[in-house]
């Protein structure tokens, strides 16, 4: 099918981030897109695995990569994170042919599989607007958002090679996402800074004002709704805003959700959790 993909969650989808998990099968059901599970397949490793062991992390990877080309699929992801890990690990297995030659001889001897460099690794967001389109993404809305919506990034996926054909310093993607499913655009020159994600717990007052200097610029800037597209970030730029605000002295409040929250909501999907959404905006904005 055209637009079947081997499906990768992630990992905060399973964890701290259900909402996710909920999410992304109603927004396939309405797009038409075919997520075909991974089963068995492993974390991307988060950056935390190559710390200890590079090649336990490609190797993981490649099996991964090597489940997807068996069913002659590109990997789809909500998570930038897992996006970014694997992207990167994809290209220095393609550049790297005796490494490539290497983990397939661990890959062959531990569970008999082989990868060769055929799949690709998609954001959900860049499958959207590059597969799917976005004036289809209009004709599918039924609940237009009619909020004045920040979008944040990260910087996970904001590399040659793994943000589509979106600039890599100056991506519009999301924003083009926004204004199609019926929010105001609110652009934001912190929306690919890093939040102090990898940090947080051993450098916390760091991560803190990163992720305040996000905040205060969308409400600066008038957004009542800041849409994170990097999962682990959400976290930080959620529920840390009290904390951030105490540390930086700076203005932090306004409501935050998933990329994914925002499509399902606009699709019709979820419809108390949308009014839930929209009194947060009204209580939460100052």
């Amino acid at each position: 099918m055209a637009n079947s993909y081997a499906y990768h969650p992630g990992n905060v989808a399973h964890s701290s981030a259900m909402e996710i998990e909920d999410t992304v099968p109603l927004i396939a059901r309405s797009l038409g897109i075919d997520l075909v599970p991974l089963e068995g397949a492993t974390s991307c490793g988060a950056g935390i695995i190559r710390q200890a062991n590079r090649r336990l992390q490609l190797t993981l990877n490649a099996r991964t990569f090597a489940m997807a080309e068996a069913l002659g699929l590109e990997i789809l992801t909500p998570c930038a994170a897992t996006a970014g890990n694997l992207c990167e690990d994809l290209d220095e297995l393609r550049r790297n042919p005796d490494l490539l030659a290497d983990v397939n001889r661990i890959l062959d001897s531990t569970c008999d599989m082989q990868f060769s460099g055929g799949t690709e690794v998609r954001h959900l967001m860049h499958v959207i607007v590059e597969d799917i389109g976005l004036e289809k993404l209009e004709e599918k809305v039924v609940n237009p958002l009619g909020f004045k919506i920040s979008g944040y990034y990260g910087p996970n996926i904001q590399r040659k090679g793994a943000c589509g054909s979106d600039d890599v310093f100056l991506p519009n993607y999301l924003e083009t996402v926004i204004d199609a499913v019926g929010g105001t655009p609110i652009s934001l020159d912190s929306r690919t800074q890093s939040v102090g994600v990898p940090s947080l717990l051993s450098e916390e007052s760091t991560a803190l004002k990163q992720a305040a200097g996000v905040l205060s610029e969308a409400v600066d800037e008038g957004a009542e709704l800041l849409v994170s597209i990097c999962n682990l970030s959400h976290a930080v730029l959620d529920v840390y805003q009290i904390k951030a605000s105490r540390i930086s002295g700076l203005e932090t409040r306004i409501p935050v959700i998933h990329f994914t929250d925002m499509l399902a909501y606009s699709f019709g999907h979820l419809n108390k959790r949308l009014a839930q959404l929209r009194t947060r905006v009204k209580v939460i904005g100052s």
